[in-house]
């Protein structure tokens, strides 16, 4: 595939989506990241594909192409706005320092992903991607959800926060009152977006009044 966006977005980013709970969050956040004029290469392992069919009933198309065009429709994005790859697809850009965006969230993040990052494994896209990122010294965010976290989950933690890379587990507040499942999933997203750097209005920020509220 050539990609060849001739400066139509803002600004590249890589999503990696694993088999953690939470891939509501996923899909929010790649919703956000295409309003924003962002470029995603999307990263899904095979067991995110089991946990799409299984929390939110969508059935992603075992190709590429297709689950490109698949997420394309969903979200009305631009062409090759969102360009999904393979886990084992080594030529593409977010498999090189010289060709990756420096930009890269893991959402949801499973430990055990979480344990392969920390130790440089590499043996899918998911793991090379983010040993890209944090060899190149960008921003890497994960977004683990699991209960509790063992001792192996916190230490595998201190090691990648020690290398810069941003913890952020799945750990919606509660401070603005949140009245639905969607609020505590805007809660986490605008988060993820506030250290992206990207202006958010989906959940309030403390001290400030919410917008359901009134006065």
């Amino acid at each position: 595939m050539t990609i060849n966006n001739n400066g139509e977005f803002d600004q590249k980013i890589t999503l990696a989506i694993t088999g953690a709970s939470g891939s509501a969050y996923a899909l929010r956040l790649l919703e956000c990241l295409v309003a924003a004029n962002y470029q995603v290469y999307l990263l899904c392992s095979s067991a995110a594909r089991v946990v799409f069919d299984t929390e939110v009933g969508l059935k992603l198309p075992s190709s590429p192409d297709a689950a490109s065009q698949f997420f394309t429709e969903k979200f009305n994005a631009k062409p090759e706005q969102i360009i999904v790859f393979g886990k084992e697809q080594w030529f593409s850009p977010v498999a090189s320092g010289s060709a990756a965006p420096k930009t890269m969230v893991v959402c949801p993040c499973s430990t055990g992903t979480l344990a392969a990052i920390s130790q440089g494994m590499s043996d899918n896209l998911i793991e090379r991607a983010a040993d890209v990122v944090i060899k190149e010294r960008g921003q890497l965010i994960l977004v683990p959800r699991e209960t509790p976290f063992s001792t192996i989950h916190l230490q595998n933690m201190l090691s990648l926060s020690q290398m810069g890379v941003t913890i952020m587990p799945a750990s919606p507040g509660f401070y603005h009152q949140p009245k639905t499942i969607n609020d505590l999933i805007d809660f986490m997203v605008g988060r993820i977006l506030d250290h992206l750097n990207i202006e958010q209005s989906i959940m309030p920020r403390w001290g400030y009044q919410s917008p359901t509220q009134t006065q």
